[in-house]
C-alpha cells in the first residue's frame, strides 16, 4: 500500500516574530492541552473529512477501559478578520479544506502554501503540512487538503497514524515543560546515576519507595521503585534492569509483556492473598520501537488489572536496550486513580520516562562493583 507520509510535507513558512537573538517574544497559543480546534466551512462540517478527522483525532483512545477520546476537537468557521484572529490564537489548530473551495477557509489554505505546493496538492503528491509556532509560541498547526472531499477523507483515514504522532510529539513536549517547572527531585535522580548510571527526570512529589538487588531464575536483578500518592490517585514508578545482555533476539512484543508481568506479580501484590498487578489483555497493549538518546525503545500502552480484584487503570512501559553497556532496561508508570479522566495523566507519564538516560561509560568502570 502506498504510504501516504511519504507526502507529508513541511512547509517553511516565514511568520511575523517578535524576537530577538535571544528567543520568540510572542504571545502562547491559548487552550488545554488536548484541546483542538477543526477550522472547517460550516457547510461541511458533517462532510467526509469531518468524519474522518472525526475518527481520527477525536476517536477513542484504544488502550482505555472505557471511552476517553485522542484528543476534544471543536469545529469552528469564520466570517471575519477578527474571528479569524481568533482562531489563530489556539495551541491546536487543524485547518480542512479541497483546495479548489471557495470558502473562507479554502481561501486561507491557499493563501498559506506557495504556488508549488498548491501545484502539488492538485496533483495527488501532498496533502498534509504540520506547521509548528506558526503565529503564535508553542502553537501547532496542521493544513489538511487534497482534491476533493472524499480524496482528503480517504487519506486522513490512510496516514492516521503519522498525522497522530506529529501532534502528540508536540503535545509530549508541552507536557515534559510543564511537568518539571514546578520542581523536580535532583537529590533522586543524581542518586540514580551515581548508584546506577542511569535516571530519569524526577517530578517534584514522588518519593523513592524500593531500591534492590535479587536473583530470580538464577539471574540478577535491579529495581528501582517510586510512588506519587494523592486522594484517589496513586501514581507508581518502577525501573528494571539487567546487565550482561550481549544481544536482543529474544526482544519482541511477547518477550516484553511477559517480562513486564513477570515484575509486576513479583512486585507489585494487592492486599488479598494471590492478589497482584497484571495487563488487562482483554484490551490489546499497544507496542511500537524508536530511537531513544541513540537506543532502542519500546513503548507499550495499555491497561492493568488487579487479579482477585476490581482495580484498574492505565499504564505506560518503555523497554530500552543500551548496547554499549549491554544492559537491558524496562521503566514505566501505572496509576489507579477511579475518578479522573486518565489521558492526561498517561501522556505526561510519557513525556517522564521519555527523559531516560543511561550512563554509557558504566559497563566499563562500575559494573564490577554495581
Amino acid at each position: 500500500m502506498k504510504n501516504y507520509f511519504t507526502h507529508f510535507t513541511f512547509l517553511l513558512l516565514l511568520a511575523v516574530l517578535f524576537s530577538s537573538c535571544d528567543g520568540d517574544y510572542r504571545r502562547e497559543a491559548q487552550g488545554q492541552f488536548g484541546n483542538v480546534v477543526v477550522v472547517m466551512d460550516s457547510t461541511k462540517m458533517s462532510s467526509e473529512t469531518a468524519n474522518a478527522i472525526r475518527s481520527t483525532f477525536g476517536g477513542g483512545i484504544e488502550y482505555f477501559l472505557g471511552f476517553e477520546s485522542r484528543f476534544d476537537l471543536a469545529f469552528r468557521d469564520f466570517d471575519s478578520n477578527e474571528e479569524l484572529e481568533e482562531v489563530k490564537f489556539n495551541k491546536n489548530i487543524i485547518i480542512a479544506s479541497p483546495i479548489d473551495a471557495e470558502t473562507n477557509v479554502g481561501k486561507l489554505v491557499r493563501a498559506l502554501l506557495s504556488d508549488e505546493v498548491e501545484q502539488s496538492v492538485k496533483n495527488g503528491e501532498s496533502y498534509a503540512f504540520p506547521l509548528d509556532d506558526k503565529w503564535y509560541r508553542n502553537q501547532w498547526t496542521l493544513i489538511l487538503t487534497s482534491q476533493s472531499d472524499s480524496t482528503l477523507a480517504s487519506k486522513i483515514r490512510n496516514g492516521e497514524q503519522n498525522l497522530m504522532r506529529s501532534l502528540i510529539d508536540k503535545e509530549l513536549a508541552r507536557w515534559t515543560e510543564e511537568i518539571y517547572e514546578r520542581g523536580e527531585k535532583y537529590a533522586i535522580e543524581d542518586s540514580l546515576m551515581e548508584n546506577h548510571g542511569w535516571k530519569i527526570r524526577v517530578q517534584h512529589d514522588y518519593y523513592k519507595h524500593l531500591d534492590t538487588t535479587y536473583v530470580q531464575d538464577g539471574e540478577i536483578n535491579h529495581l528501582v521503585t517510586m510512588q506519587r500518592q494523592l486522594p484517589n490517585n496513586d501514581r507508581r514508578f518502577y525501573g528494571w534492569w539487567k546487565s550482561g545482555v550481549s544481544n536482543i533476539n529474544f526482544l519482541d512484543e511477547e518477550w516484553i509483556n511477559s517480562r513486564r508481568d513477570s515484575l509486576w506479580e513479583e512486585r507489585f501484590r494487592g492486599t488479598l492473598d494471590s492478589s497482584y498487578v497484571t495487563t488487562e489483555y482483554r484490551i490489546s497493549p499497544q507496542t511500537r520501537s524508536f530511537q531513544l538518546n541513540g537506543d532502542i525503545a519500546y513503548e507499550t500502552l495499555g491497561w492493568w488489572r488487579m487479579t482477585r480484584g476490581a482495580m484498574g487503570g492505565p499504564f505506560v512501559n518503555l523497554t530500552v536496550y543500551d548496547d554499549e553497556t549491554q544492559r537491558l532496561f524496562m521503566l514505566g508508570f501505572w496509576q489507579f486513580a477511579p475518578k479522573y479522566r486518565k489521558r492526561r495523566f498517561v501522556r505526561q507519564f510519557r513525556a517522564m520516562v521519555r527523559t531516560f538516560e543511561s550512563d554509557s561509560t558504566w559497563n566499563q568502570t562500575n559494573l564490577a562493583t554495581n
